[in-house]
């Protein structure tokens, strides 16, 4: 036991003063101990919040991703300076480094939480998680910046001079970039109004319909029924009339014109036509069950008598197939009650 004892001091001694290849070896070694079980915590840690929440888990790595290493690396150099006799300079560099690294740590933590609050804000789905690109990066840019600016003051830099300059280069590349800087603002503006949103299905006053994929710092990606993309300014979508079938509900509803002829039973046309549009709702995914189907005479027509079916869809992307399943129907019903669909002939 003496002798281990022994040993063990000896090894400390040489270790505490020993060299400079010995010191930076032990440097090495606490870093990356402090590195793993920093990892391995936070993994433990994450697992007990989330609760078997996948959903929950993936979000806390995602906010916390690369904080836990330089946690680590914050430790080990913490360990390295206290247990270790350094001399002064290099210690004097290695508490620079230390501050570094701790100004990183705490914008990498702040830019991740901000971040990450604002997707989990704007929408759940993955789909919707990844595609807040505008606000995220702007996000980002701002922390970082500040971070870089508070690390240049703890080193020593003047920072007085460099803002001086950065505002009179900002205001010449805004006025160099002012269809972009108008797209970044316009997008930023669109996304905190909430009138749109990742997701929607939207019709701009221009005539471009479709789901919003995505929304960066330039322009606002547009995915159309069939599957084409519509890269849209951010500009023309702030200034456009767009018409959001998302909002404020999903669900919309659809007319289908139909005429019959002269001499129909009218009080049987409606009788038939919402007893065939009610199965259609019920019998068909995509069809709002709980409404009540609507039937109303419009005019007289040179040959038929015109009126609307009125249907109610889940969501706008619904309405064709509602439309094709609900004609289809009509016209076998009416072939069996006999009920005349007028057209005009042809001469």
């Amino acid at each position: 036991m003496e002798f281990f004892t022994e040993s063990m001091d000896y090894f400390v001694s040489h270790v505490v003063h020993g060299g400079f290849h010995v010191h930076v070896a032990s440097l090495i070694f606490c870093v990356i101990i402090g590195i793993f079980l920093l990892q391995t915590a936070s993994k433990v840690v994450f697992r007990i919040i989330a609760r078997n929440n996948d959903e929950l888990y993936n979000l806390l790595r995602e906010i916390c991703a690369g904080t836990p290493t330089l946690l680590g690396i914050l430790g080990g150099i913490y360990v390295a300076q206290e247990s270790l006799a350094i001399p002064p300079h290099p210690a004097a560099f290695l508490e620079h480094i230390f501050h570094a690294i701790l100004i990183m740590t705490i914008a990498l933590v702040v830019a991740h939480m901000a971040s990450g609050y604002l997707k989990y804000k704007l929408g759940k789905s993955s789909e919707q998680l990844a595609s807040t690109s505008i606000l995220v990066t702007t996000i980002d840019i701002t922390v970082y910046a500040i971070g870089g600016l508070v690390l240049l003051e703890s080193l020593g830099v003047a920072i007085s001079p460099l803002l001086t300059a950065l505002g009179i280069g900002g205001l010449a590349t805004a006025l160099a970039l002012q269809d972009t800087l108008a797209n970044l603002f316009s997008g930023i503006n669109t996304l905190l109004s909430k009138q749109v949103k990742i997701g929607d299905f939207v019709k701009l006053s221009s005539g471009e319909a479709g789901h919003i994929i995505d929304m960066n710092w330039r322009n606002t990606t547009i995915k159309t029924t069939t599957e084409n993309m519509i890269v849209v300014p951010n500009q023309k979508i702030a200034s456009s009339v767009i018409i959001n079938y998302a909002q404020p509900f999903a669900a919309c509803s659809i007319l289908i014109p139909i005429g019959v002829g002269y001499g129909s039973d009218l009080d049987h046309v409606e009788a038939v036509t919402l007893e065939v549009a009610k199965k259609v709702l019920l019998d068909n995914e995509g069809g709002a069950a709980e409404f009540e189907p609507l039937v109303r005479y419009r005019d007289f027509g040179d040959y038929s008598i015109h009126f609307d079916v009125v249907l109610r869809v889940k969501t706008i992307m619904d309405q064709n197939y509602i439309r094709h399943q609900f004609i289809k129907a009509i016209y076998d019903r009416y072939g069996k009650e006999k009920i005349m669909i007028s057209v005009k002939n042809a001469v």
